[in-house]
């Protein structure tokens, strides 16, 4: 019998994201509906009886916990969030499981598999995953610990810069400067809240104003007056280091 879900995100750009995760992961699963708030996806659960909900946590009006109590008895519930200080009450709320965003694909397989075997028995979640879940949340990998992705504006909308893809962040007044190999985007984060979000061993502070992505470094010299200078791979862009940070180079 085929599965049918909804999604519910105030971000137009992450609903599609993960409606194309899903469809990788479980290509018979049938996205039935989607909402933008809480009071939505409680109608839409309602009219729809999906299956299962993925649901965002922060939204406009009700949140996705407010929704989920409205919802739990009609379908199984995912939440889909990028803050983990929920994640008790989420299970509280009987969630089957509990994706930090940026959601990866190697996550997603893992709730899909929850999610079949949930719906296969046609039970709650056992208690051993719970734990499972539970241990992984105070002891989340990398891939969720650190920032992955990044929301940058285009136009009126929304689009997702992998962090891979980032040579390096500088700081411009009240926003940060974003470089890549096709450009550049200013998102509004200063840049401490990007040095505090970014893995620091891929991602190095060279200057007050300057991050460096290391695996976008090609070399680095020392002029006459003692400070470091990093060169980027394919990239014209030359960094000054400042000698707070020159350390980091002596090695090299």
């Amino acid at each position: 019998m085929q599965q049918t879900a909804i999604i519910v995100d105030d971000e137009p750009v992450l609903r599609e994201h993960l409606e194309f995760l899903l469809s990788e992961q479980w290509p018979e699963l049938e996205i039935v509906g989607e909402a933008g708030d809480g009071e939505q996806a409680i109608a839409l659960a309602r009219k729809l009886q999906p299956d299962i909900a993925f649901l965002d946590i922060r939204m406009p009006g009700k949140s996705g916990l407010e929704a989920a109590a409205s919802m739990i008895d009609i379908c199984r519930v995912v939440f889909v969030t990028a803050f983990d200080e929920y994640a008790i009450e989420a299970f509280e709320k009987e969630a089957v499981d509990y994706l930090l965003k940026p959601v990866t694909s190697e996550r997603l397989a893992i709730a899909v598999n929850r999610l079949q075997k949930d719906i296969k028995r046609d039970a709650g979640i056992s208690d051993l995953a719970i734990r499972e879940l539970m241990a992984r949340l105070e002891q989340p990998d990398s891939a969720e610990k650190y920032m992955q992705w990044l929301r940058v504006g285009v136009g009126d909308g929304v689009r997702l810069l992998s962090i891979d893809d980032v040579y390096y962040f500088q700081a411009a007044d009240k926003y940060t400067r974003v470089v890549t190999a096709s450009g550049e985007e200013l998102i509004r984060i200063s840049i401490k809240k990007v040095m505090d979000s970014i893995d620091p061993e891929q991602f190095w502070r060279i200057h007050r104003a300057t991050i460096v992505n290391v695996n976008c470094i090609s070399h680095a010299t020392r002029s006459f007056t003692g400070r470091y200078q990093v060169f980027l791979k394919n990239h014209d862009d030359v960094l000054t280091v400042s000698r707070t940070y020159g350390h980091l180079f002596k090695q090299m």
